[in-house]
């Protein structure tokens, strides 16, 4: 009797603590908790509308390339919505060049893309279980570095540009813990200052009018 009486109180703590034990290893919710991640994609800014480096009406006054780096945040889910804050660092390949005997300067001169801090937040909605859809928005922090040659003397600064974020994009849940994104977004700075190299002081602050277009995609990990 008493081995039928351990039996049944070892098969009831075990059945008692199977429930706790699978809740403990629940999946992560794949729209919540904290992520990292890595982006790449396509990446142009332009001169504003206010900004007209020279008369050639084919000079479309821009720089392109391939942009990199990395991402972090953390999602709170409430029912079908989903907001957090995330930020970012990236880089860019984009810079200035002679196209058809016409340098394509923006305004700026010679110049090529430097990197490009963002901090912002995000609201999302879950479509179904594995999609998600969000807009995005922040504040943006650009370096453009600039070349220039006076005779034989060549002087190297960098513009620090201040600007604001918006865009919009598609979440998709691979597994619980890994996902894949795409999203479009459009960054606008309006002010900057010279950073020079070496003792000199910064430049005073002075108003800019770029326009930047990207197109990136992201494979990231939650915990």
């Amino acid at each position: 009797m008493k081995k039928i009486l351990v039996c049944l109180a070892a098969g009831t703590a075990m059945a008692a603590a199977a429930p706790a034990f699978a809740q403990d290893t629940a999946p992560v919710d794949p729209f919540s908790s904290f992520h990292v991640e890595a982006l790449g994609g396509y990446d142009v800014t332009k001169a504003g509308s206010s900004v007209d480096d020279d008369v050639n009406e084919d000079n479309d006054q821009s720089i392109d390339g391939f942009t990199y780096g990395v991402g972090a945040g953390y999602d709170f889910r409430a029912g079908n919505f989903v907001v957090g804050p995330e930020a970012e660092v990236t880089w860019s390949t984009a810079k200035t060049k002679f196209n058809d005997g016409d340098f394509e300067g923006f305004g700026l001169g010679n110049v090529k893309t430097n990197r490009d801090l963002y901090v912002g937040a995000r609201v999302g909605y879950v479509l179904s279980p594995k999609t998600m859809i969000y807009a995005k928005g922040g504040y943006t922090n650009a370096k453009f570095d600039v070349n220039s040659t006076f005779g034989t003397v060549e002087t190297n600064r960098d513009i620090d540009a201040d600007g604001w974020r918006i865009g919009a994009g598609v979440e998709q849940a691979i597994t619980n813990n890994v996902f894949a994104k795409v999203e479009y977004r459009y960054s606008n700075y309006s002010k900057g200052e010279l950073d020079y190299t070496g003792d000199a002081p910064d430049g005073r602050r002075f108003d800019l009018d770029l326009d930047r277009h990207q197109v990136m995609a992201g494979v990231g990990v939650r915990f």
